[in-house]
């Protein structure tokens, strides 16, 4: 482990480090200098080789001791660090001073061998415990990040979930009624998907939903939109600050995108492939509306989709807010 001195008598910093040496802590850094311990704790947070510990004398010229401990201790790469004061004198004051100021331990000149090591020992026992601690912290902060992402993903096509698609909608629909702009949203069922799996079974069904939700993915390439499966063989796609004639280019390039896939279909009505039906809405978010209004309206122009034929687009747009005060 990396031990720092900050001590400008040459003569303590020479008789502590060849007490450490003889203990077996080889890696010791010494400066006179506390702009030059910065830079040493600078330029090992940088690396996997961090200072492990801090040995500082009080009575150091420029900022002092105390000062010094106050500065590291503020910076948060060297919060977890320990540090050692070395003083002269056994004050309570300054002793108050530099716990006060988040010194861990301290020693009082002239340094005994017994002492150092034993306190040394202990401090490095305690940045072990502190790595530990933080290392688990970052473990657990991890996991959570993943199982967090996990509860918004659907399992089998890698989509947003229904319950990530809730959540976010209503986050939209008030960003952009804030904004006072468009929002956009369409809803797509793929055509006849019970009887492609009635014909073909699940595990191609599954693939043909993972395939779909890819095609609709290609072409919806902005960092805001979301692609969310709804739920069965039905998918959403969120577009903040879209208007009608936005939105229903995106459904032109998801129908294009499916047929490009050419999933082929041994049960449909309407074509040899794997088709779409898609439905429209888009409008500005007010006080007098909600964002099941926009998702009742996406469905009204699927179902109307459905009822034309299938395998085509229609829309429905919301009331805006001058219509609404009329």
């Amino acid at each position: 482990m990396k031990i720092l001195i900050v001590d400008d008598c040459t003569a303590s910093v020479s008789s502590m480090k060849e007490v450490l040496a003889n203990a077996g802590y080889t890696t010791t850094i010494a400066v006179s200098h506390f702009e030059q311990a910065m830079a040493v704790l600078s330029a090992s947070a940088e690396t996997d080789a961090s200072v492990d510990l801090v040995i500082i004398g009080v009575d150091m010229p420029g900022i002092g001791g105390i000062g010094a401990v106050l500065t590291i201790k503020s910076h948060r790469a060297y919060e977890d660090i320990p540090v050692i004061v070395v003083t002269e004198h056994n004050d309570e004051a300054i002793l108050d001073q530099a716990f006060a100021a988040g010194a861990s331990d301290y020693i009082v000149k002239p340094v005994s061998a017994i002492e150092l090591r034993a306190r040394v020992r202990s401090a490095l026992q305690l940045r072990r415990e502190m790595v530990k601690r933080l290392l688990r912290e970052r473990e657990l902060e991890r996991l959570a990040r993943k199982l967090e992402r996990m509860s918004n993903l659907d399992s089998l096509t890698g989509l947003a979930n229904r319950r990530c698609f809730d959540d976010t909608l209503v986050k939209e629909w008030v960003r952009n009624g804030r904004a006072d702009a468009h929002l956009g949203l369409i809803m797509l069922d793929i055509d006849h998907f019970k009887h492609y799996n009635d014909a073909l079974g699940h595990v191609d069904g599954d693939t043909c939903l993972r395939r779909v939700a890819e095609a609709i993915k290609g072409v919806v390439h902005r960092p805001g939109d979301m692609v969310a499966r709804y739920g069965g063989e039905e998918f959403a796609v969120i577009l903040p600050g879209t208007d009608y004639t936005g939105a229903m280019a995106v459904a032109d390039n998801i129908h294009a995108s499916v047929a490009q896939t050419s999933i082929e279909h041994p049960d449909s009505a309407v074509s040899c492939v794997v088709t779409v039906s898609i439905g429209v809405s888009s409008g500005i978010p007010t006080c007098g509306s909600t964002p099941e209004q926009l998702i009742q309206a996406a469905d009204r122009a699927l179902y109307e989709a459905k009822e034309a034929g299938r395998n085509r687009t229609r829309s429905t747009c919301l009331p805006g807010p001058e219509d609404l005060r009329q």
